[in-house]
């Protein structure tokens, strides 16, 4: 019996993007569709909105200007909390009070990466989000995120204090961004198939299937 090559799968989103947030169970649940299928899965960075500054902005501001008014928000967010909440997620768009900028939160899933515990990272931040409506601006919430995954405390804050891989999560966003990706969540298939928005798990399984088996058929010549 031949051992079957992992299947690459780059998730690229952004934590403050909902559909992110629903497309992250729908993968996983794609995946437990087809447990016979080895998969490597890597969440990789995205910027939905690169034009809020490092120390975030209130939510009032940032829905005004990217819908036009805090109103306006309402009706796609009620579309965004029931499709959340059939796939058991929980969107309490009424407790966000600010909009951060990402980088920090994707230096933390990169380093959680590390100590395999990238899904956990990101599932983490996104919870505290949509669902509690917390300050991901904030240092001392990132840092009890990161905690409460298994990271040190003091080891992030400290990390989090410096420019590590500032560079480097820009340049992978930027990556992302010049290969075409316009839309988060992406999923990138062995590098080079790609399907984008929060596909229903039958569809991605379906895809996983295909790909791996293409894969392993090339392999195998």
């Amino acid at each position: 019996m031949s051992t079957l090559k992992p299947l690459q799968i780059d998730v690229v989103s952004d934590v403050v993007c909902p559909w992110c947030y629903i497309g992250k169970r729908r993968i996983e649940n794609a995946l437990a569709l087809v447990p016979d299928v080895p998969v490597e899965l890597n969440f990789r960075p995205f910027f939905l909105n690169p034009w809020v500054p490092r120390e975030g902005i209130s939510r009032e501001a940032y829905l005004t200007k990217k819908f036009g008014s805090v109103e306006a928000y309402k009706g796609i967010a009620g579309r965004v909390v029931a499709a959340a909440s059939e796939e058991g997620l929980t969107y309490r768009p009424d407790l966000v009070q600010r909009q951060p900028n990402t980088i920090d939160c994707h230096r933390l899933i990169h380093w959680a990466e590390a100590a395999g515990k990238a899904p956990e990272m990101k599932q983490r931040l996104m919870e505290l989000y949509f669902r509690d409506g917390g300050d991901l601006t904030d240092v001392n919430v990132l840092v009890q995120a990161a905690a409460d995954v298994g990271l040190s405390a003091d080891d992030v804050r400290r990390r989090l204090a410096s420019d590590e891989d500032v560079a480097l999560i820009s340049a992978q966003a930027q990556d992302a961004a010049e290969k075409g990706i316009s839309g988060v969540p992406t999923y990138v298939f062995a590098q080079k198939y790609a399907v984008s928005g929060a596909q229903d798990p039958n569809l991605l399984a379906r895809a996983i299937r295909q790909v791996s088996e293409e894969i392993n058929a090339q392999a195998a010549e």
